[in-house]
């Protein structure tokens, strides 16, 4: 398996010591490109001076600590970004669309994601230009 310490930064998109206002402009800069782990762990090889290894390490981390939280139920805050939390929905009555026919939808977690009013006054703000 290819990991980030792998590559060798000639072949890694340069992006300048990301900071964390360069992180959140992303979207402007890389129009259409997703973030992804190997992104963040260059940018923590960049900004804070660990190996790649170290760095690809420490995000992996940091993204189990909040799996884990968000399995046992807890909110995972980050200030000026938002908060994922677990939602439990119950069971209901849905319908196909198709044939109208009704199908019960089993009770389940799901996944939400709230962006805090900075996050959200920022990518308003990318609509404008």
């Amino acid at each position: 398996m290819l990991q980030a310490g792998d590559i060798d930064s000639e072949f890694v998109p340069h992006v300048s010591c990301l900071n964390y206002e360069d992180t959140l402009r992303l979207g402007d800069s890389m129009a259409g490109k997703t973030l992804t782990r190997m992104d963040l762990s260059e940018a923590v090889f960049r900004e804070v001076g660990l190996s790649r290894n170290e760095s690809a390490d420490l995000v992996e981390s940091v993204l189990q600590h909040m799996s884990d939280a968000l399995v046992r139920g807890e909110q995972v805050k980050i200030s000026s970004f938002g908060t994922f939390s677990v939602r439990e929905k119950s069971a209901r009555i849905g319908r196909n669309p198709k044939t109208g026919e009704e199908v019960p939808i089993h009770p389940r977690r799901v996944l939400t994601f709230r962006p805090s009013h900075l996050m959200k006054d920022r990518v308003a703000e990318g609509n404008k230009s």
